[in-house]
């Protein structure tokens, strides 16, 4: 049986349990952005010097795998033109 029905037919002057969970929201979120907080505070964050040096990869990456497939985007069309241009 639920909370919510015990606190209901329990026949006792308590409140019903999402009236309780209700009052205590505010109170849990609290707790919540506390713990945020502490975890956050946790986190080991990057340095600038880290992130620059990422970045630069990524920028490599992206650059490289641009390239590597404008080129190969250049030799399929080429293969598929020779291709339909042949005669049976």
């Amino acid at each position: 049986m639920s909370e919510e029905a015990k606190g209901t037919e329990s026949g006792s002057s308590s409140r019903p349990a999402w009236l309780d969970r209700l009052l205590t929201a505010p109170g849990r979120f609290r707790q919540f952005l506390h713990e945020v907080r502490q975890e956050l505070n946790r986190v080991t964050w990057p340095t600038r010097d880290d992130i620059k040096a990422t970045t630069v990869v990524v920028i490599m990456t992206i650059f490289f795998f641009g390239l590597f497939l404008a080129v190969a985007d250049q030799l399929i069309i080429q293969a598929v033109e020779r291709i339909l241009n042949l005669k049976f």
